[in-house]
């Protein structure tokens, strides 16, 4: 499913966004389930069953995403999204009665993902029967945690559709990827995991197409050196080295710094005309921008998706966010049509703003694992199978 509409919509999905500090009106970042009614997910980590259906909800879908920290916002639209989506359905997927729950894999004191949080919804989901299907995670490094576990599920492997998981190593080998990769993640040798977002082979080369276009000759890259942060980074130096721009350094930052003064020293002394931030805004990155902005002057910042929502952004560095370049995958939602525009119009009468773009994928992502349940009923394994059977047309984000 992923790789063919991937390679068809290219590069010129990416949304360019330039921040400004001011003008914005966004928001700021189991048991066996026996029997004929469907067991709810732990309360520590789960909101509760929500349906509004007839009857008694059968089985269960869940959403998996950081719902604390600065994504907070962006995350819990997302799982309005997912809800919405099954509101559309009455309910069902077939001939079954599907509940929904909104999982959460951050703590308060990381707000973000968190490993533990994840490690311990991934066994909750697996051991719970009624459970076919989630949606998530928003982390690509969550995801290297839940898929195999997931993968190895009794009644067979949990489908998981992700919205936003942008690491390549997830389902594709090849640059930006480890060795191993994918097949580490699927250790039963059949796959259950898909996304209905661009992965990060694009992401990086259109991040270093934009920086030759603004003119950049010397990058300076800092990474977060999680999963995502430290693997678009590495593809941004990449692509950028083949399109002759000059990379100064590939430095990490520490989430837990109180400063990043000396990062901004190096930064400074080497002369750089540009900075690639590979990572994720809720990794101190408000503090970061703003020790860069002071210590290396007018710069040009970049950063991949991982600084959405913007709000977010400028929330933690406030003015020093101005003028920094971030790429969001897809089409903004204001140029969406067909079954896209359908959704936007509805969703945004619904709940009063337009939808985030990643709040779009969602949407899209429920949709694919609604469709595979349709198809594979109540059986895990065959749920799973059914998601590379898929071949959406019209859908919310196009063909593919």
């Amino acid at each position: 499913m992923e790789e063919d509409g991937l390679k068809k919509l290219g590069l010129l999905g990416f949304l360019i966004l330039l921040t400004a500090a001011f003008g914005l009106t966004l928001a700021a970042c189991g048991g066996d389930g026996g029997g004929g009614k469907a067991t709810a997910l732990p309360s520590a980590s789960c909101g509760p069953i929500r349906y509004e259906g007839d009857g008694d909800p059968e089985f269960i879908i869940a959403s998996d995403f950081p719902l604390q920290g600065a994504n907070r916002s962006l995350t819990t639209e997302m799982a309005d999204a997912v809800e919405f989506e099954l509101k559309q359905r009455d309910w069902k997927a077939g001939d079954a009665n599907i509940g929904f729950q909104s999982c959460d894999d951050s703590t308060a004191q990381a707000g973000s993902w968190d490993s533990a949080k994840c490690s311990a919804n991934a066994r909750n989901y697996a051991s719970n029967e009624k459970m076919l299907g989630l949606i998530g995670t928003f982390n690509s490094g969550c995801a290297k945690l839940e898929i195999p576990v997931l993968n190895r599920a009794s009644k067979g492997p949990v489908a998981m559709v992700s919205p936003s998981n942008t690491y390549p190593g997830l389902t594709e080998g090849g640059p930006g990827t480890e060795s191993g990769e994918p097949d580490v993640y699927y250790p039963t040798g059949k796959r259950n995991y898909a996304r209905v977002v661009w992965n990060d082979q694009f992401q990086g080369a259109a991040n270093a197409l934009y920086a030759k276009e603004l003119g950049l000759k010397k990058v300076f890259v800092v990474n977060d050196s999680e999963t995502y942060g430290q693997g678009i980074a590495n593809l941004f130096v990449q692509y950028a080295k083949k399109e002759g721009i000059q990379i100064l350094g590939n430095q990490k930052w520490d989430k837990k710094a109180s400063s990043y003064e000396s990062i901004a020293s190096r930064i400074k002394a080497s002369g750089a005309d540009g900075i690639f931030l590979g990572g994720i805004v809720c990794n101190n990155g408000g503090k970061l921008v703003k020790d860069l902005r002071a210590g290396v002057g007018d710069v040009t910042l970049l950063g991949p998706d991982g600084w959405t929502p913007i709000s977010a952004t400028i929330e933690g560095a406030g003015a020093a966010a101005n003028d920094m370049y971030i790429t969001q995958p897809g089409i903004p939602v204001d140029q969406l049509r067909g079954a896209g525009k359908e959704f936007v119009d509805a969703f945004g009468a619904k709940y009063g703003k337009a939808p985030n773009p990643y709040t779009v994928y969602a949407a899209q992502a429920a949709v694919v694992l609604l469709d595979a349940i349709d198809r594979g009923g109540d059986d895990r394994a065959k749920v799973s199978e059914e998601l590379f059977n898929t071949d959406i047309k019209d859908g919310i984000l196009g063909d593919f």
